[in-house]
This record gives structure tokens, C-alpha cells and sequence, in this order.
């Protein structure tokens, strides 16, 4: 499951698949659209009655084939008349990526997240920097680098703090920011981080723990990052 919010008041939802429960926050939730279709609805806008998952991509896709998510899908929705589309999976990941990085783009575009080795750099050292993010095609020297700044900057050397690296490459990043050539970014403001932390877990938690992992903000929290999962974007509700 995704990683509970330390929230206590967070309305608690339970996955369909698992039966485990969590924070709202933490799972994703599909509603059926006018035409029967059993859609992603990642913002939890959609009008009418939602089932809530938290499962990864690869667990999702096996309860599919086995025709498991189909009747807990149908006792969600109270055996409402549905269609599952076989590649739910996909646009679930879809639609998650497409919410990470619009957050990303809004946090630039309020002034709270800075690009630039330079830039990070120096805000890192001085103690003002929240949260460390590379595209995953970032030269690990270049990360590394501003991954010690960071750490130099916190006052915590010797530990295990560093970036996360996004399962997308620059070309994807500076097209969600606006700008040209991302490589690097960071926030330097907590709650912006914490917003696009939450993001980013639902998304990375989704499409699997498959490689490695990076620590976002310390080593007990933050999400995980995983080798490149690129998804094309299609319809949901958003």
C-alpha cells in the first residue's frame, strides 16, 4: 500500500483489491464514466459513487486477469452495468504521471521550485532547500553533487540524504515546467514539497517497486524512485 499520511483527521478510504485501508490521500480513486467505462479519477472529482485502490500496477493488472478486479469492482458500485478497459492499468499510470507533473508545474509557476545546478546549489548549501528532484537521464556526478551540497546544507553529513530521481527524462520535465533543458530542480518551500511528495507516491507506489530506490527527503521518508516507466497519456477524468 502507499504510505499512510501521519494526518490522524485524513478520511480513511479501503482498497477494493487488498481490503487494507488508508488515508484517502494515499490511494487512487475510479469512478464509471456517462458511457459505462471504469476510468481513473486521480484528483477524486468525479461525480457519483468511487472505488478505491491501492495496489501497484503489477498486482492490479494480475487481479484483472484472474477477473478479480472485476467483481470487486462490481460490488463497489453496486453491481452498476460496467466495462473495464483492458488497458485501465496503463491510464491509471497515465493519469498519475500527468498529476505529479502538473503539480510540479504549478509549484514552479507560484515561484516555489527553482532549476539550475547553480541555483539548487547555493539554496541547498544555505540551509533552503525542501526537496531535490533529477530527471532520470541526470549525469550521477551532477546529482551527487548537489545531493552533498544538500546535505552540507542541512547539517546532515554522513547520512543517507539525497535527490529523487523521476521516471521520466529532461525532454518530460522541462515540458511539465515550462522551461527548457530541466535536468535538476528543487522546492524550497516544505508544504510545496510535501504536496508534490504526495504526487509523486501515489504515482511511484503505482507503477512498482521494479529497480532501485532513491530517498527524497531523508532516508525514513519521501517517495521511492524506480528505473524510467515512460506511459503515454490518455483519457480519465481529469
Amino acid at each position: 500500500m502507499v504510505p499512510a499520511s501521519t494526518d490522524a483527521c485524513a478520511p480513511i478510504r479501503t482498497c477494493i483489491l487488498s481490503r487494507e485501508e488508508s488515508p484517502r490521500e494515499g490511494l487512487i480513486r475510479l469512478a464509471i464514466s456517462p458511457d459505462g467505462d471504469v476510468l481513473p479519477d486521480v484528483r477524486a472529482k468525479a461525480p457519483g459513487r468511487g472505488a478505491w485502490i491501492g495496489v501497484t500496477r503489477a498486482e492490479l493488472e494480475e487481479a484483472q486477469a484472474k477477473g478479480k478486479l472485476r467483481g470487486a469492482l462490481a460490488r463497489a458500485f453496486k453491481g452498476a452495468k460496467l466495462s473495464v478497459p483492458d488497458d485501465l492499468g496503463e491510464r491509471i499510470a497515465a493519469a498519475l504521471e500527468r498529476n505529479a507533473l502538473d503539480r510540479l508545474g504549478l509549484e514552479s509557476r507560484a515561484g516555489r521550485l527553482i532549476i539550475g545546478s547553480e541555483r539548487i546549489e547555493k539554496a541547498a548549501r544555505s540551509g533552503k532547500l525542501c526537496m531535490l528532484l533529477h530527471a532520470n537521464d541526470a549525469r550521477a556526478d551532477g546529482a551527487a553533487k548537489l545531493a552533498q551540497a544538500w546535505r552540507v546544507g542541512s547539517e546532515s553529513e554522513g547520512s543517507g540524504l539525497k535527490g529523487l530521481a523521476l521516471p521520466v527524462g529532461r525532454t518530460i520535465l522541462s515540458l511539465a515546467l515550462g522551461r527548457e533543458n530541466v535536468v535538476h530542480a528543487g522546492l524550497t518551500d516544505a508544504q510545496a514539497a510535501k504536496r508534490v511528495r504526495e504526487a509523486l507516491d501515489r504515482w511511484l507506489h503505482f507503477i512498482g517497486p521494479e529497480c532501485f530506490t532513491l530517498s527524497c527527503e531523508s532516508e525514513s521518508q519521501g517517495a521511492s524512485a524506480f528505473e524510467p516507466a515512460g506511459v503515454e497519456k490518455t483519457k480519465d477524468f481529469e
